[in-house]
């Protein structure tokens, strides 16, 4: 784990000041996050409602959770209470079981909107027909315990950069169509969540604010 303070120092080198990291420590232990957190790091992201609930005992308390994996409506009460974000919400049904768990617990939770932008069929997220009825949907009956922050989406896993910046480049569009139309008095709709470990250099290009970067840091594994 000696490398992961050179890591994080490297990555921000490359992030610059308009881009905030999440550090994926999804598959590592505890002390990867604390070392990592000695080193300045305060944003962690995990896959697994369970990796949450199992690390966060270990961890420092300002530790700020970012859940990034698909996440299950039924899972949702038993994070409502500490995370700090929600990149993943990819129905109406699940942004909505957010926003009663947080008004149970007298919390707003940042939520980012999932879109599927990928070649792959195993990604989840919304397309822009979902997107758009949703969006239409909390108009017309907002929910009291969700903010909605951007979108976020996984590009293709593929070494073609040309499909991965086209792919970014058209989610950077629609993110700025969608906080136009449906957010324009809204600033707080201002984070677009692209690029991880192989692509995050061309995510930052593309308009990223968030970029989630787990191998690049921790390594595959211990």
């Amino acid at each position: 784990m000696s490398g992961i303070k050179q890591n994080l120092e490297e990555i921000r080198n490359d992030l610059g000041d308009k881009v905030r990291l999440v550090a994926v420590s999804k598959n590592h232990p505890a002390e990867a996050i604390i070392e990592a957190y000695g080193a300045g790091q305060r944003i962690f992201g995990e896959n697994r409602v369970q990796e949450i609930l199992a690390k966060q005992p270990f961890v420092p308390t300002d530790v700020e959770w970012h859940m990034i994996g698909h996440l299950q409506t039924n899972k949702v009460k038993l994070i409502a209470s500490t995370v700090s974000m929600i990149h993943s919400v990819d129905s109406l049904k699940l942004l909505t079981e957010i926003s009663l768990q947080a008004t149970k617990c007298e919390r707003i939770i940042d939520c980012l909107l999932q879109m599927y932008i990928a070649t792959e069929e195993t990604k989840f997220g919304l397309d822009q027909k979902e997107l758009f009825e949703l969006l239409t949907e909390i108009r017309q009956n907002p929910l009291p315990g969700v903010r909605i922050r951007g979108l976020m989406g996984m590009a293709s896993f593929s070494d073609d950069a040309s499909l991965v910046r086209r792919e970014f480049h058209g989610l950077k569009l629609l993110f700025d169509k969608i906080r136009i139309d449906y957010f324009n008095e809204e600033p707080a709709f201002n984070e677009l969540s692209i690029g991880m470990s192989g692509d995050y250099p061309i995510a930052i290009e593309e308009g990223s604010t968030l970029v989630r970067i787990g191998t690049k840091i921790f390594g595959s594994r211990y």
